[in-house]
């Protein structure tokens, strides 16, 4: 999208507002710190100039002379201004080391003083400025930086490209901005690399996601939007940063923001970066673009229908002015940015707009969009009109598009006479549903607020309390004044009480932390909806029921769940995170059925995913990576919770717990810090949040975390308070949480043997009695530790080789690593051992990292390569510069490896297959004279060392 050129990005970025970021200021640091050049471009707004001022503060510093330029289009026909910009202040220190005709040409192009010009001094010119940034090299490193190059001036910029080509082996460095078209696949930034230093690395400023700009608006005095209008101003700016800041301030200082629904207000420093081209169009063709604007999927076909008879033509001169993008391979018509859409649709009067909608009324082929635009091309009540709304709103809900169906329902709502059935109220109601089940949670509060605010009738009122209830998520401390208020309008009525007392099971366990009570709420709301003939909330109190007592270890929990997955069953409890199936795929969990489990989840997730139902998608992502965590899959598990982690973000829908899951998939197969970071985050918002449940298993993620990054003292410390807190919760089922083998491994590093084995004892009587054998054998591991650490090396080394077997073949392929990790480092203290001249221990840490490596076990595969290279006696062919006689291809092979990646992480990072790493590790091997990837782990811990 082309914008004006007087339109200009934010003047003074602090560093702490640099957000979303890292990766491409990563990339950035390697590049100038390698003593490269960097080129950061994309569309205006979109944090350029923020990167750029980031940048060079940090390398500031390193560099003897910093110099910068900053051009306006205001300014560019002026001739050699970026240039005098750049030496002005310098040219002086410098000038006695130019042949006097450069220092001529020079110092007549900066002071304007003479006739100096490309034509006539080109080459002298060109040569001064080459000659005078050598001459500043010569005294030390030299940093460049220029922001907004497309408006320097020509012969500027013809002078620094002709230097920047010219740069290759001195210390200068550019650090430069550019702004180019919001279209990812141009390739505008071409030229300017072409005038750039050798080898500059471009990077594209790409536009910020959901979470990055509801963090920037709250960073920058806007925190109070709600999710929903920060998804407004998201989905409205692009995730250009500017953008959204004029819309969050726009709508801070509004004094009616829009309702729900509605349309975001455009300010006119944003309209009016399209309302200046918009006056180069005909009044038609204005026209066709408010009817574009109007429509969901706009193409030339529908506004054809919609009676817009030269679409083409129009069209095609909207393209040229960069209101349009091209559509090569689809007929539809998509604005150059979704602003565009907004302010022209801002824009246009009431009756415009009501006309547009008018003709698509009648010119679309989906009923859904026709009921919307009929709507919105209709003013008062109506009852035909409200009808047809709600039609279309259960369309929308049957096709998997909730959040379609909320707009439907609000707007069915506003068409509905008072005196109707079903009247504006229930409308409302049915549209918070949807939005709860859409993610838009404080969207659903908001609709459940305003019917409070007015209805009188029980049920409607009952109903509008449970949204506020289930909008609350796990934050219940803040709702707990609610639950009197929605029992005292419940009354009587066994169906509306249910509803009430499932929603108090929930709080007897997330307040309370009573699973017992939590249970005997659960089965009391369950014969309520039964006897009322609400089976969906009779099917959800007993999943609830089901899921407490399967915590308990309570023997009723396998005849429970099958009460729950009886017939009938709801459709939308078939697939809810609450519902039977949900407690079934637990079950198997738990019980090492893994491959039974997968499909279970995979199922669900897929159900929930065709209905749109984010929460229970979410929940079903986390259950997925779960089971291949347990299965030793540890990428792909890092991948679902990554991917869980974007969603629980942009929705802020189960932030906690699903920044526990991926805690644990970070220690498995990603980055210990993170995992911390991770972990306590997760413990942080729960005890905010008052919940002791997901408080416990946040815990037991910090405490693994911990355990995984060698803190046994702080590991021992969060897991003792998991333990307490299980304990007052009522837990009995230890497969649960599985933080038991951790908590006496970790004690065992410690010398706290009797409380390790006291750890162990307790928890193997419940795990006998619940046939939990994974978890058996995972204590059978710590326990060897004890006796290991006791001296008891025969038995301890027979118990963990058992471990080891029994946990590959029930399908835990991590933690059958672990066992085998474990029995190595046991060997490396025995008789025989490495230590004392034998070849046991370094045979065991490379079976081990075998293991690992199967996995995707990166942080554990680290540290048995380490472990193994430590245990290997010197090889006096290895020294540290022997990685000096590779080949290019063998030394980033091997400097992988030494990061503890994997032979398909390699291809992929080194864009060659996996047959290829492994032909030139094996020619590595040779060339140094060693055998294994243990061996080449030793030699970087060598370079380290010197």
């Amino acid at each position: 999208m082309t914008v004006r050129g007087d339109f200009q990005e934010p003047a003074r970025p602090r560093p702490d507002l640099v957000i979303g970021r890292e990766d491409l200021l990563t990339g950035a640091r390697e590049q100038l710190s390698g003593g490269g050049s960097v080129l950061v471009h994309g569309p205006a707004g979109i944090g350029k100039s923020t990167v750029l001022r980031a940048l060079a503060a940090e390398y500031a510093e390193s560099a003897r002379t910093v110099l910068r330029c900053s051009s306006t289009e205001s300014e560019s026909h002026l001739p050699f201004l970026a240039l005098a910009d750049l030496l002005g202040l310098v040219v002086d220190e410098i000038a006695d080391r130019l042949p006097a005709p450069q220092r001529t040409a020079l110092e007549s192009a900066l002071t304007g003083r003479g006739e100096s010009t490309l034509q006539r001094d080109g080459l002298a010119l060109r040569l001064a400025v080459l000659s005078a940034f050598r001459a500043l090299a010569e005294r030390g490193p030299v940093l460049i930086v220029a922001d907004d190059l497309q408006w320097l001036d020509p012969a500027s910029a013809e002078l620094l490209g002709f230097a920047a080509r010219r740069l290759g082996g001195m210390p200068v460095r550019m650090l430069c901005a550019v702004r180019t078209d919001t279209e990812p696949q141009a390739q505008e930034h071409d030229r300017y690399i072409r005038a750039s230093p050798p080898d500059t690395l471009a990077v594209r400023v790409t536009p910020l996601s959901l979470a990055q700009v509801t963090e920037l608006l709250g960073r920058r005095g806007y925190p109070g939007l709600s999710r929903s209008t920060v998804r407004d101003i998201h989905r409205t700016s692009g995730g250009n940063p500017l953008f959204a800041l004029e819309l969050g301030r726009a709508l801070a200082e509004s004094p009616t923001p829009p309702s729900p629904g509605e349309p975001l207000p455009v300010p006119t420093s944003l309209r009016a970066l399209v309302l200046s081209r918009l006056e180069m169009l005909s009044p038609e063709a204005r026209r066709t673009l408010l009817v574009a604007s109007a429509g969901a999927r706009p193409t030339l076909a529908l506004l054809h229908a919609a009676g817009r008879v030269n679409a083409e033509a129009e069209t095609a001169s909207a393209a040229a002015l960069g209101l349009l993008a091209t559509e090569r391979e689809t007929p539809g018509i998509r604005f150059a940015h979704p602003l565009v859409s907004a302010a022209l649709y801002a824009e246009a009067g009431a009756q415009e707009r009501r006309a547009a909608h008018a003709a698509l009324s009648g010119a679309a082929s989906d009923p859904i969009e026709r009921a919307r635009h009929l709507a919105l091309s209709t003013t008062g009540t109506d009852p035909a009109v409200a009808a047809r709304l709600g039609e279309a709103a259960t369309a929308a809900r049957e096709r998997g598009a909730p959040s379609v169906a909320v707009g439907l329902g609000l707007l069915a709502a506003r068409h509905t006479p008072a005196d109707t059935r079903p009247g504006p109220d229930e409308r409302r109601l049915q549209a918070a549903e949807d939005a709860l089940t859409a993610g838009e949670t404080d969207l659903a509060r908001d609709i459940a607020r305003q019917v409070l605010a007015r209805a009188t009738a029980p049920a409607d009122r009952v109903r509008a309390w449970m949204v506020v209830v289930d909008s609350a998520g796990q934050a219940m401390a803040e709702i707990d004044a609610v639950f009197p208020q929605a029992l005292a309008d419940a009354g009587d009525d066994p169906g509306l009480v249910a509803l009430v007392r499932y929603q108090l099971a929930w709080r007897a366990l997330l307040m309370d932390g009573e699973m017992d009570k939590a249970r005997e709420e659960a089965a009391h709301a369950a014969r309520l909806a039964a006897r009322a003939g609400d089976r969906r909330t009779e099917l959800l109190a007993l999943g609830f029921q089901a899921q407490m007592e399967t915590l308990m270890g309570h023997p009723d929990a396998p005849a429970t769940i099958q009460r729950a997955m009886r017939e009938p069953q709801d459709p939308r409890v078939a697939c809810d995170h609450n519902g039977a199936g949900a407690v079934r795929f637990r079950w198997l969990v738990m019980g090492d059925r893994l491959a039974e489990a997968r499909t279970a989840i995979t199922a669900l997730l897929r159900e929930a995913r065709r209905r749109g139902m984010v929460e229970s998608e979410l929940h079903f992502l986390r259950g997925l990576a779960e089971t291949e965590l347990r299965a030793g899959h540890c990428g792909r598990a890092l991948d679902l919770s990554r991917e869980s982690l974007r969603l629980a973000r942009d929705t802020g829908i189960g932030e906690a717990a699903t920044a526990m899951l991926t805690s644990l998939t970070e220690a498995a197969g990603g980055d210990v810090d993170r995992a911390l970071s991770l972990a306590r985050e997760a413990v942080d918002r729960a005890e905010e949040d008052g919940d002791l449940v997901y408080l416990s298993r946040a815990l037991g993620a910090l405490g693994h975390a911990q355990l995984v990054a060698g803190d046994a003292p702080s590991c021992v410390r969060s897991l003792r308070r998991v333990r307490e807190l299980e304990e007052g919760l009522g837990v009995v089922d230890p497969a649960r949480g599985r933080w038991h083998g951790d908590l006496a491994e970790a004690l065992a590093r410690i010398g706290e043997l009797a409380e390790a084995q006291d750890v162990i004892d307790v928890t193997r009587r419940r795990a006998l009695r619940l046939e939990r054998e994974s978890v058996l054998a995972v204590l059978d591991r710590a326990e060897a530790l004890v006796r290991a650490a006791r001296g008891e090396h025969g038995p301890a080394e027979r118990q963990l080789a058992s471990a080891q077997d029994r946990l590959g073949k029930l399908g835990h392929g991590l933690e059958e690593a672990r066992a085998a990790y474990a029995l190595a480092g046991l060997r490396t203290l025995a008789p025989g051992s490495a230590r004392t001249g034998g070849s046991a221990a370094p045979a065991a840490y490379e079976e081990a990292a075998r293991l690992f490596r199967r996995c995707r076990a990166l942080p554990w595969l680290r540290q048995a390569e380490s472990a193994a290279a430590a245990h290997i006696p010197p090889a006096p062919a290895l020294a540290p510069a022997a990685l000096d006689t590779l080949a290019t291809t063998e030394r980033q092979v091997a400097a992988l490896v030494m990061e503890g990646a994997t032979n398909r992480e390699i291809a992929g990072r080194l864009f060659i297959s996996v047959k290829t790493v492994e032909a030139t590790l094996t020619r590595v091997y040779r060339k140094l004279g060693i055998r294994s990837r243990v061996d080449i782990v030793r030699l970087a811990a060598g370079r380290r060392a010197d």
